[in-house]
């Protein structure tokens, strides 16, 4: 009777091909996760491969030749862990570069001191000579409104608050500062300040000023805008006390050039049973040009690297297409992830899942779901598998900013989720070095990475 049904051949073959991938290796899930981590903490590829993209191709901004640089290796480096195919993926990024930079303070009554600053991605340079002028400290957007354009004009406003340490998770500390690296400068214009001291954006203290994008608004006139160390912002807080009227002279000569051409770098496994459904895995390939930029995000690419190598060296072949993406240009404006969802829209392809690697590279904790009710409950029950590797935060949450344009199309977006305590010591910084990663540690989140996407993709979750 069951002949009868229409297409049930196709259905048998369905279900025999899928049965046989759970046991292709003959092995159970729980002993090819031990093979993936296995693996891991006893390869060499993961180190060496970081240890370039830090030592070789440092200050990976868009456009730059250093950058050129990490995305041929990152082709050559997907070649060798055992890529079916790699292909490099146009996209149009900026151009920014910074050039000589100083911030002097001076004053009769406090001293005078040089503070370690850096520039603010996308800011405009300062006039030819710099600029001399008073401070105006400020905690925030409210306080600056208080204070108008009156006694705004013409100074330079410093924007002095802290990240709050009381906060457990250091990404809601830093969301709370962040806003005065992003729109600090645009705020302070609008009151005629002539330029913007920024409070780097982290937890620390110590004498690293952190950099990231600013962002100016249309129709105001755009002012210099640099980050200041957490050392160097406590130091001009207490030179301000004792002398409200001290100065300081700006120099900044960084400038921003036409558009220019980089690449996203793929690599892909190509799946046996559902070759164009698409499961993503990546992080991104650019930093900023005073960093090696080893957490952020040296250290997620070659995880994504590390997922397709493993897999090949386990004989694992996935039911779907599983990909490692190297996205460029996420610090600025993430054309990298923008140009990849809409060719995949363009393409019709169909994104199963998608995750991302880009909070540093510090020991596993779990992962993130952007989703909810019982595909989330199914997702967190595979925590079971990582309890041996003390890997256990299968929690709502989840996505990133590269393939967060995915979403759209109904793609899961998964979150990688170290430990983040020092995550902000090395961000934007350049203490972001290849010494502050720990091999280990990078080695636990890639075998973790890979056994989550063997695990959905073998469930269908």
């Amino acid at each position: 009777m069951f002949k009868s049904f229409p297409g049930y051949k196709r259905i048998i073959f369905l279900f025999f091909v899928s049965y046989a991938h759970v046991f292709s290796s003959g092995q159970e899930p729980e002993q090819v996760i031990k093979a993936f981590f296995d693996n891991a903490l006893t390869g060499r590829e993961a180190m060496y491969n970081l240890e370039y993209l830090c030592r070789q191709t440092p200050g990976r901004l868009p456009g730059s030749e250093a950058s050129l640089r990490a995305v041929m290796f990152a082709a050559e480096a997907l070649k060798k862990a055992g890529a079916d195919s790699v292909w490099l993926q146009e996209i149009t990024v900026p151009k920014w570069q910074r050039g000589k930079e100083s911030c002097s303070v001076i004053s009769s009554r406090a001293g005078s001191v040089e503070l370690s600053i850096s520039a603010l991605g996308l800011s405009v340079p300062s006039p030819p000579g710099g600029i001399t002028a008073e401070v105006v400290e400020v905690k925030d957007f409210e306080q600056l409104g208080r204070l108008g354009k009156e006694k705004i004009n013409g100074k330079v406003v410093f924007f002095s608050q802290p990240a709050d340490n009381r906060i457990i998770n250091t990404f809601t500390g830093y969301a709370g500062v962040v806003i005065f690296r992003i729109n600090g400068a645009a705020e302070a214009a609008k009151y005629g300040a002539s330029a913007v001291i920024v409070r780097s954006a982290t937890q620390a203290t110590h004498d690293f000023p952190h950099t990231g994008v600013t962002r100016y608004q249309e129709n105001i006139a755009p002012i210099p805008a640099v980050a200041v160390s957490p050392f160097g912002a406590d130091r001009l807080s207490e030179m301000l006390r004792k002398d409200p009227h001290l100065k300081v002279r700006l120099v900044t000569e960084c400038r921003s050039y036409p558009d220019t051409v980089s690449w996203n770098v793929i690599g892909e496994l190509r799946g046996t049973l559902h070759p164009d459904e698409f499961i993503t895995v990546g992080g991104h390939l650019d930093s900023w040009d005073i960093t090696e930029g080893a957490h952020d995000d040296a250290g997620g690419c070659v995880q994504a690297i590390e997922m397709i190598r493993l897999l090949k060296s386990a004989g694992i072949r996935t039911k779907r297409t599983v990909r490692a993406v190297m996205f460029m240009n996420e610090e600025i404006s993430g054309t990298g992830g923008i140009t990849y969802a809409r060719e995949a829209q363009k393409k019709g392809e169909k994104h199963y899942a998608a995750l991302e690697s880009d909070r540093g590279v510090m020991s596993p904790r779990g992962f993130g779901f952007d989703t909810d009710g019982e595909r989330l409950k199914k997702l967190s029950e595979l925590s079971r598998y990582f309890q041996p590797y003390n890997i256990r935060d299968f929690d709502k949450g989840g996505g990133g900013s590269d393939i967060g344009p995915l979403k759209p199309s109904g793609t899961l977006l998964i979150g990688y989720m170290p430990d983040t305590q020092r995550y902000f010591d090395y961000h934007h910084s350049a203490n972001d070095t290849f010494e502050k990663v720990n091999i280990r540690e990078l080695q636990l989140g890639s075998a973790a990475i890979t056994s989550l996407i063997y695990l959905i993709d073998l469930f269908d979750l």
